[in-house]
């Protein structure tokens, strides 16, 4: 949008994530202009790497990097604890203003331990993952500390955020489907699942959200949330059989459709909302909103979803 664009060239990326008021501001701007029935805060999935002490760049058409990242057992042994409130409270304030200022439901979020420790490791963005994998196979004692670490404070940091106020939490792990079912399950499902148990009682519900994953369905069910996201390489029928009518789902429109012609964006909207079925979905993209996305595409299929009026 233009008013973000507009903002972004008067303060860096991590300015408007560590300023509550400017959060606050991005946060709301699509609200009105889009009429979703749901805002999430300003923020980034890696703002709690940097009080571990790996620091944290965004840097201009290249994205996150990580300056010291953490690929031995001194390097993860000198990662220190955070204290939410007094380094990442900047979150919590910005949350509280948001409250102020809406009336629909507000989302809270963080990375999930996969995708922040392949970050850390990797330095920042990867094609293969293949220092992150081979710290698994090769020490999976260093990866256990380092996904315990990780673990311990998201949970702090998650439960932070709905104290603010936050009305549910979205969980995203954007890079897990780089995983093999076998490598999920013996070296993430443990530490994912840690994560959703230790939020069991923050009493708003939690959406376990995460990309690529088609082939593991049913084994990232059974690291727990209460609305399971996925993206567009799976049908949604075929997911819902896979992880039973019963499972609350979210997704799962690839954001490259919504750059198509509106009747191709109304199909595909009406073919995913047909096959959800009339309970327990919600329509949402299967991961990010791309850059120059149209936004009158994204209004459109906005009211798409609301005029839709199943059979």
């Amino acid at each position: 949008m233009k008013v973000y664009r507009d903002l972004k060239e008067k303060h860096t990326f991590l300015e408007m994530c560590k300023t509550p008021e400017l959060a606050c501001e991005v946060t709301l701007q699509p609200l009105d202009v889009l009429g979703v029935d749901a805002a999430i805060i300003f923020a980034d999935i890696l703002l709690p790497l940097e009080p571990m002490g790996t620091g944290l760049e965004f840097i201009v058409g290249d994205g996150p990097s990580i300056p010291r990242p953490v690929r031995d057992r001194k390097a993860v042994e000198g990662l220190l604890p955070v204290d939410v409130e007094e380094q990442l409270g900047f979150v919590a304030d910005a949350i509280r203003l948001v409250k102020k200022e809406i009336n629909i439901p507000l989302i809270g979020f963080a990375g999930a331990p996969f995708t922040l420790c392949s970050y850390m490791i990797e330095g920042g963005k990867s094609r293969e993952f293949k220092t992150t994998k081979l710290m698994m196979y090769e020490a999976p004692d260093v990866w256990e500390l380092l996904m315990d670490k990780v673990c311990t404070m998201l949970i702090d940091y998650l439960k932070m955020q709905v104290a603010a106020g936050a009305q549910a939490l979205q969980i995203f792990d954007s890079w897990v489907g780089c995983l093999s079912p076998h490598d999920y399950e013996k070296y993430i499902l443990p530490h994912t699942k840690r994560v959703f148990d230790g939020l069991k009682d923050v009493g708003v519900p939690i959406i376990n959200f995460s990309t690529g994953t088609s082939t593991l369905l049913d084994t990232v069910q059974k690291a727990g949330g209460d609305v399971l996201s996925f993206d567009w390489r799976i049908e949604m029928d075929v997911a819902r059989e896979i992880l039973g009518h019963d499972q609350p789902v979210q997704g799962n429109l690839d954001p490259v459709t919504l750059f198509a012609p509106l009747p191709v964006i109304k199909e595909r909207v009406h073919d995913i909302l047909k096959r959800a079925g009339k309970k327990g979905h919600i329509f949402n993209l299967g991961h990010g909103i791309l850059q120059h996305t149209p936004v009158e595409h994204v209004k459109a299929v906005v009211e798409m979803v609301h005029e839709y009026q199943h059979e």
